[in-house]
């Protein structure tokens, strides 16, 4: 190694010099030329190697050009191409290349590069740096290369539980969850999820979260699996979805032995709950935008959103609506009730003063509190980017997606507006005029007489939004919030069949004041139109029927096709999409449920105060180990309830108990698979023998 250091000493630098001076010269001829020369020589080389090239030629190209450059920067920046270098190794271990084709592959490039220029130092430059990334790149998979990863690479699982089988115990997890070379390392479950291999990521998902045991220890992976990958609820709901089950079965245990109608269960979902610092975890905001109901009514989403629940958010919500409840009913008393209480249109005095003060308390606190939450959320997703464009206007994107938060935005905007209109701020200075109902606190004044109409258009549209607001309240019951959420679902069908009832009133409103005919219900279009929507409602009165049977007769033709097309047709359509729709939504409308409270406790949890939080996670005491049965201690990190024993049937213990010795170099022996073929189970019978 001494007389080999001694050799290069000083000579990199000037090789670096050297070679960027070619890589800048060369023209893009000349690139594309080295380009299709690379792979062309190495195909020749190694005529095998065609077989795992399978990509586009733009792409071989990319990889020529970044050859070329990697060549540049392994002189300028070893320390971190030796990183980079040691990641690319890992990827090509996950592909499945044979070391035995690098050789040729640095022959092949030095061949070409020895064919575009004639100077031997410069190939000599570019050799020495192509091969020092050749040897990384082989001892990094040569390395890497485990067997673990050798069997996902078929994507099979009897290779994949053949090559687990070879882990001690002690290291069963370590074996699907990491290989390091250097400093860098991959995960082979991940890798077997993002190169497609799903089978062989079940597998090992389902190894990971069985639970073994040997007289002195228990064995379960979800620990090692969440340490190695905090985010891997995040990973599988966007990658692989269809493995989330398969995770959310592996976290729960029940007992076969029924006691008096109940059976121990026990629900391991502290990295659900918690991440590493204390925090809430983000696991249940990934699960919410996944927006699968099938899955949220898993028995184990259920228990750990019902507990997160009922302890610390329920009592929060309830407050915050409770709240909201009572700005609504004193503004209903400022708006609709005080001024119907006496026959006087002025008001008393005492009623004037009533309705100053409850306005006066929404504009100070409803409207204040809204414009103060709506701006800080609006300021900070502008900061971190979480927005949408609407043409040019950048909006956030909650105002979008949650028809809450616009409605919230539209209530604020509502009541600025009414502050601004306010009739009795207009009056404030004028109460003492001659006019009717002069007085402290009036409304009649002379100067507010162009707000009074607009004011009161502007009441009865925040009386709305604020009733609309108040539907969260059924998320305190799951089978209301499940009524409300199909009857949101199925309001679209409801649209397209009024969008075709106006159509139909337009063109035969229109048809029928081509006609000569004239009548007093169909004297133009406007009037026309009423008078249709007026017959599809069923409010046109009798009497005009006769008037329009003895009148006239096209008019009285068209009004008949459209109350066929209406009423016979469109509005059958209706009732027998809404048959399909709520019969398509209903078998999943508990899970929507669930999803909306699942999204309330997502948003409701940044307010809750730390302390609190902290002393709803010490009372769960997921330190603690559980017990399997009597006397039988467990593993810690999840609670135990009693479930009915009916809800969950299980007659099989799927705790895997071995005995022999408890040394955890010891492997486990290899499980029972009832769907292993007559050789397999030949073989280990053999193998037993």
């Amino acid at each position: 190694v001494e007389r080999m250091l001694e050799k290069e000493l000083g000579k990199p630098s000037a090789r670096e010099r050297y070679l960027g001076r070619f890589l800048g010269s060369l023209e893009e001829d000349t690139r594309e030329l080295l380009r299709q020369g690379v792979f062309a020589k190495f195909f020749v080389l190694a005529p095998s190697g065609q077989d795992y090239f399978k990509q586009s030629t733009t792409r071989l190209y990319f990889i020529a050009d970044r050859v070329l450059e990697m060549t540049l920067d392994m002189y300028k920046e070893p320390k971190r191409m030796v990183d980079d270098i040691s990641a690319l190794g890992l990827r090509h271990v996950g592909y499945g290349i044979p070391t035995e084709f690098f050789s040729p592959f640095v022959t092949g490039c030095i061949e070409v590069v020895r064919e575009l220029t004639s100077d031997e130092q410069l190939c000599d430059c570019f050799g020495w740096s192509l091969g020092l990334i050749s040897r990384l790149l082989v001892r990094t998979i040569t390395e890497g290369s485990t067997i673990v990863m050798k069997a996902i690479n078929t994507n099979s699982v009897k290779q994949v539980k053949k090559a687990i089988s070879c882990a001690p115990r002690g290291k069963r997890a370590i074996w699907m969850l990491n290989v390091t070379v250097g400093t860098q390392s991959i995960s082979p479950l991940i890798w077997s999820i993002s190169s497609g291999s799903m089978e062989a990521a079940q597998c090992m998902l389902k190894d990971l979260l069985t639970i073994r045991a040997d007289r002195d220890r228990y064995y379960y992976g979800v620990d090692e699996l969440f340490k190695r990958h905090p985010d891997i609820v995040q990973l599988l709901s966007v990658d692989a979805p269809a493995l989330l089950p398969t995770m959310l079965d592996g976290m729960v245990w029940r007992s076969r032995v029924a006691v008096n109608g109940y059976r121990r269960a026990n629900f391991y979902i502290r990295h659900l709950l918690i991440d590493d610092e204390g925090n809430f975890a983000d696991a249940m905001s990934w699960l919410a935008k996944l927006q699968d109901p099938a899955l949220v009514v898993h028995s184990v989403l259920i228990r750990f959103t019902d507990l997160v629940w009922n302890s610390i958010i329920y009592r929060t919500f309830l407050l915050n609506k409770i709240w909201l409840l009572f700005t609504l009913l004193v503004f209903l008393l400022s708006q609709a009730i005080l001024k119907n209480l006496t026959t006087d249109p002025n008001g008393s005095n005492e009623e004037r003063i009533a309705t100053f003060a409850c306005r006066a308390f929404v504009y100070m606190a409803s409207m204040v509190e809204l414009m103060y939450s709506r701006t800080k959320y609006a300021c900070k997703a502008m900061k971190d980017g979480d927005t949408v464009s609407i043409g040019r206007i950048p909006v956030p994107k909650r105002y979008v997606e949650d028809w809450r938060e616009a409605v919230s935005v539209l209530l604020t905007l509502v009541l600025v507006a009414m502050f601004m209109s306010e009739p009795i701020l207009y009056c404030l200075q004028h109460g003492d005029g001659d006019f009717p109902g002069a007085g402290m606190f009036t409304q009649q004044c002379p100067e507010a007489a162009s707000v009074r109409n607009p004011y009161a258009i502007m009441s009865m549209l925040a009386m709305m939004f604020y009733f609309a607001l108040l539907i969260d309240f059924s998320a305190l019951s799951t089978r209301l919030s499940a009524f409300v959420l199909v009857t949101f679902r199925v309001l679209p069908e409801l649209g397209l069949t009024l969008l075709a009832v106006f159509y139909a009133i337009l063109m035969f409103s229109s048809s029928i004041t081509a006609t000569n005919e004239k009548t007093k219900d169909f004297a133009g279009i406007p009037m026309a139109a009423l008078s249709l929507f007026e017959i599809a409602i069923k409010m046109f009165a009798g009497s005009h029927y006769e008037t329009l049977r003895d009148e006239t007769t096209y008019t009285l033709m068209a009004v008949c096709a459209f109350v066929i097309m209406v009423s016979v047709f469109f509005f059958n359509v209706l009732i027998a999409q809404l048959n399909t729709a709520y019969g398509r939504i209903y078998s999943s409308m508990v899970g929507y449920a669930r999803i909306s409270r699942m999204e309330i406790i997502v948003d409701v949890m940044p307010t809750i105060n730390r302390r609190r939080f902290n002393r709803f996670v010490d009372n769960l005491k997921l330190d603690e180990k559980l017990e399997f049965g009597e006397g039988d201690v467990g593993l810690p990190g999840g609670i135990q309830v009693l479930e009915w024993a009916s809800l969950h049937p299980t007659h099989q213990d799927s705790i895997k108990r071995v005995g022999g010795s408890t040394s955890p170099a010891m492997q486990w022996p290899e499980d029972e698979d009832e769907e292993s073929s007559e050789t397999d189970k030949f073989e280990r019978l053999t193998k037993t023998f």
